[in-house]
């Protein structure tokens, strides 16, 4: 997860790039939503809009795609400690255009709406969002995978006979195992990517919650994460063996925490090309 040791890997990064963090601010700043994703060949005419979901905390605010007709499998993500902003409904959107109905959402919602900050820099904004990320613990993500995949089983876009999807990125890696864990009979298929926490020595480590679990995984690990906790992956290729559910678990080389969102300092386009196509085919599969 975003730490002092993944913030002296995006120092290290720029370095070799040889830009500051202020160059790099200015230049993704500068670029907006020039950080244009491929189109799935063969894309689906999507409808896309900005929706509130409620929570018995709340209301949250949501970004809903999916494609123009029919019923097609629900999918949850879980933006990464940034939380939701123009990346992630791009990403949202892309994957509605290869056939699921998709609710991307704002964890913070019940401090603030979005968009939470305006810089990537998690050296710049980390005091920000600490106190945001301490506000949600595993309780908080149950009940909020609850709600909002009720929300999209009442969708018509949404095929509630087929099994859903959920995928996270940095802090929501961990969530996708607690929303596969608290609704077993309704997620298929789980990916996490660059997750932060997914293996901890506390009795709420995610990883002790794959028993409960039915869903298929995807584990992307960022090359410094897996430095950082080198037994983690490990632990969880035993967890999802024992439970018998297939899981591919892999270290993406030259890829650093946060590496597959395009607005990322450290955003790696082929490895996070690698990575989508890999979650293209588990849901393929899975759902």
């Amino acid at each position: 997860m975003c730490d002092e040791r993944t913030d002296a890997a995006v120092t290290r990064y720029l370095e070799q790039k040889k830009l500051t963090r202020r160059q790099f601010g200015a230049v993704s700043a500068g670029a907006g939503l020039a950080f244009l994703l491929p189109r799935p060949a063969n894309a689906q005419e999507v409808t896309e809009a900005e929706i509130d979901v409620t929570t018995p905390d709340g209301v949250c605010d949501s970004y809903f795609v999916h494609p123009a007709s029919g019923a097609h499998p629900g999918v949850l993500i879980w933006p990464d400690a940034f939380g939701l902003r123009p990346a992630k409904r791009q990403m949202a959107k892309r994957l509605a255009e290869s056939g699921y109905s998709v609710l991307v959402v704002n964890q913070y919602y019940r401090s603030q709406r979005a968009p939470i900050v305006e810089s990537r820099d998690f050296a710049e904004v980390g005091g920000i969002l600490r106190p945001l990320m301490g506000t949600l613990n595993a309780e908080t993500h149950m009940s909020d995978a609850r709600a909002f995949v009720s929300f999209l089983d009442g969708q018509a876009s949404v095929d509630s006979n087929r099994k859903m999807g959920t995928m996270g990125y940095c802090m929501g890696g961990p969530i996708t195992m607690r929303t596969a864990a608290a609704l077993p009979d309704r997620i298929g298929a789980g990916a996490s990517f660059h997750g932060g926490g997914l293996v901890t020595d506390q009795p709420d480590s995610p990883h002790l919650l794959v028993p409960q679990m039915t869903a298929h995984y995807l584990f992307a690990i960022a090359e410094n994460d897996d430095e950082n906790e080198p037994e983690a992956k490990n632990v969880l290729r035993e967890a999802f063996d024992a439970a018998g559910l297939p899981a591919e678990i892999e270290v993406y080389e030259g890829a650093l925490h946060g590496w597959c969102p395009p607005d990322t300092l450290v955003y790696h386009e082929a490895q996070a090309e690698r990575a989508w196509s890999r979650l293209l085919a588990l849901f393929e599969s899975a759902l």
